[in-house]
């Protein structure tokens, strides 16, 4: 962290005292092993997701098995969550899987499948096995994951009502409080007594979606209506956040239809599983052997559309189970603030971003050339959402370190669509007060250069020092604090004192040249710890200082380096680090030399590590003109995807290229922070898996 080690490790100690005993007593169980990264999310109370591992041992053929079981738990990570694969690996129970295990369970072939029965027998003689819904569940509640998804669940075979066989996933589910996400119930089975059956058991049973149809996995509908339905991600927390603050024993299902372009015909596929049955009798084939028989015998007879529905409904569970598991995260961590005592909060202190919010109308020219004296120009025109602040926000939250959104919006149809938009962000904070949201207008060229903004924001002058001390207790435990140029001049200077009090870490954004010397104006500056101004706005800062500038800016990169390092080195008394975009150029990094590299992190008490000053220039991942859709978020995002890879403690090449990568982005999107930003597309393997060119570094002593 930015922050003071000894802080840092204080906190993750006392999240570990103050964690639940369940999770607790489990992380020492002598049968059980939860990899470290659950483990970790689970002390700090972040959301994972479960995920069972008979669909890898018998649900399909290797090496499909395996490229599934990665894909889910990528598309879990994409997400938002943890992704816990659960497995037997040799008498032990495991809660996430290495990618190793996860082969060693795909390859294997005399592995057991094992539910609730299964347990004792299979631990005690040092088996191997994947875990059925039933066994998964029983793993899930012990180590206190509350969200689990599977493909579909088991239930009453057809004819059950004479041979008594029924699932142990319904009883489970009787018993157990953990809310699983299926398409449903398989359709190979009679699902109308499966519905009676869990009903019986005390199961809540809700459809996802505006339907209250019961998905029958293959297929979207099954004849049957679910008791209820929950609309969207919120929904299901909700009812899942109720379930378990009953204190219940029963689970909760949530019913997933299958992408409508991926489902099955519901008459051809009936038809097959009539003639697969009948063939499972003549073979004398039932039991826990059943399942596996007929999904494999239906792919055969639908041509493979039947594991093609079943790949697509897993995915798509995967998706719709990480995003509940996030939102009822999200629901606990706000009800924990409310109910419990400050000092019991496990979780780990969070960034703060103070700054604008707008409404963007952002207008492309189709020309080369812009008309005046009144001609109407041929372009495209979208409305989007950004604001400096918004934009650092949304992207530190797309890429996991998401901040508290310290801002402000007006009463008016604007808010309602800022605050859906960015749901996915920390917005609880945010004032909504009389008057209108700032609005933004920008011109932007054929060639994707910005060529006029307009914008209308007053409302940011609510965004006060009496506002922002609300929040003085959590900004005093941020690991890092963000400031943008669009908060007034007071507010600036309030955060600067806290942060030579506590020695906070504060970035910040200058915003435009006309704003970027809000600091400056005083000796708040001397408080900052990183500043990312262009060339035009560290002109300003300077020129506000009263130190010499040079008589006009070049456009020539060599002589841009060298102007942008002049005019860097007097402010680097006192600052850690200026980060200085350069647009299509790249980014040059002004501090102290560590190692070869410049040092992101202040030395003791907040000071710059004593070693010489250099300069490094890293320059931009190459786009085309044609291919640039919007300017406007793309240096917000290099400067948060550079303060994701710090918050990760990653080093310094690793943060700039995150940030380039996350600008890259951005720039071939309509949205200022492109919504294909995630911990997945901008990250260490992702740095470490691309070529680029070798940062040069200046001495500037």
């Amino acid at each position: 962290m930015i922050r003071k080690v000894t802080y840092s490790l204080g906190r993750r100690v006392s999240a570990v005292a103050c964690g639940t005993t369940q999770v607790r007593r489990f992380l020492h169980d002598a049968y059980v092993r939860i990899q470290p990264s659950v483990q970790e999310a689970l002390v700090e109370g972040r959301p994972v997701v479960a995920l069972e591992s008979t669909i890898i041992t018998h649900g399909m053929a290797y090496p499909q098995n395996l490229s599934m079981a990665r894909e889910v738990e990528e598309i879990v990570t994409r997400n938002g969550a943890v992704p816990a694969t659960v497995g037997i690996l040799r008498g032990q129970i495991h809660v996430g899987l290495t990618d190793k295990e996860l082969e060693f369970l795909a390859s294997s072939k005399n592995v057991v499948k094992v539910s609730r029965r299964d347990l004792p027998f299979v631990l005690s003689q040092g088996l191997s096995g994947g875990t059925t819904v039933s066994g998964t569940m029983i793993a899930a509640h012990k180590a206190g994951i509350p969200v689990f998804v599977t493909g579909g669940i088991g239930g009453v075979h057809r004819g059950g009502e004479n041979t008594l066989d029924v699932s142990a996933d319904l009883t489970e589910l009787g018993r157990t409080p953990v809310a699983v996400v299926s398409a449903g119930v398989k359709s190979i089975l009679d699902i109308g007594r499966t519905l009676e059956y869990l009903e019986t058991q005390g199961v809540c049973v809700a459809a996802f979606g505006e339907s209250r149809e019961f998905p029958a996995f293959f297929s979207r509908q099954s004849g049957f209506q679910a008791p209820y339905h929950v609309r969207d991600e919120e929904e299901a927390a909700e009812l899942i956040a109720s379930a378990l603050g009953l204190g219940l024993s029963s689970g909760v299902l949530i019913a997933v239809p299958c992408p409508q372009e991926r489902a099955a015909s519901g008459q051809a596929l009936e038809e097959a599983i009539q003639r697969v049955l009948s063939e499972a009798r003549s073979k004398g084939i039932a039991g826990k052997e059943l399942t596996p028989f007929m999904l494999q015998k239906l792919n055969e007879l639908t041509d493979g559309k039947s594991l093609d529905s079943n790949l697509a409904l897993i995915q798509n569970n995967a998706k719709v189970g990480s995003c509940i598991a996030v939102a009822l995260s999200k629901l606990q961590k706000a009800r924990r603030k409310g109910n419990l005592p400050r000092q019991e909060d496990t979780t780990p202190p969070q960034p703060v971003v103070i700054g604008g919010v707008n409404v963007d109308f952002i207008a492309k020219v189709q020309n080369p050339v812009i008309l005046g004296n009144g001609q109407t120009n041929a372009g495209r025109v979208r409305r989007t959402f950004g604001g400096v602040g918004r934009n650092l926000a949304d992207c530190l939250s797309r890429l996991g370190q998401t901040p508290l959104f310290l801002s402000a919006v007006g009463k008016d149809e604007h808010s309602e669509s800022i605050l859906h938009y960015c749901r996915h962000m920390e917005m609880s904070a945010v004032l909504q007060l009389e008057g209108n949201t700032a609005t933004y207008c920008a011109v932007i060229t054929s060639a994707g250069e910005l060529s006029v903004g307009l914008g209308d924001m007053d409302i940011h002058g609510q965004i006060t020092e009496q506002y922002v001390s609300q929040f003085k207790e959590i900004l005093c435990q941020a690991p890092l604090v963000c400031i943008d140029g669009n908060v007034p001049l007071s507010t600036i200077q309030y955060v600067c004192q806290l942060a030579r009090e506590h020695q906070l870490a504060v970035c910040y954004e200058p915003t435009d040249e006309n704003k970027a010397s809000k600091p400056f104006l005083s000796d708040s500056w001397k408080a900052l710890t990183y500043i990312s101004p262009n060339l035009q706005e560290l002109r300003a800062i300077n020129r506000t200082l009263g130190n010499p500038l040079p008589a006009e800016l070049p456009s020539r990169l060599e002589d841009v380096v060298q102007t942008a390092v002049a005019l860097a080195r007097p402010l680097l008394a006192h600052l850690c680090c200026v980060v200085v975009t350069l647009g299509a150029d790249g980014v040059l990094l002004c501090g102290r030399s560590l190692g070869g590299t410049i040092s992101l992190r202040p030395g003791a008490d907040g000071q710059p590590a004593a070693d010489g000053l250099c300069a490094s220039h890293y320059p931009a991942i190459h786009i085309s003109r044609e291919e640039i859709v919007n300017v406007s978020g793309a240096g917000d995002s290099l400067m948060a995807g550079i303060l994701a890879g710090m918050l990760a403690e990653h080093d310094t090449d690793t943060c700039v290229r995150m940030g380039l990568l996350a600008a890259n982005l951005s720039l071939r999107s309509y949205e200022p922070i492109s919504p294909e930003i995630n911990a997945s597309s901008v990250s260490q393997e992702q740095v470490k898996s691309r070529s680029w060119p070798e940062a040069k570094v200046w001495k500037m002593d």
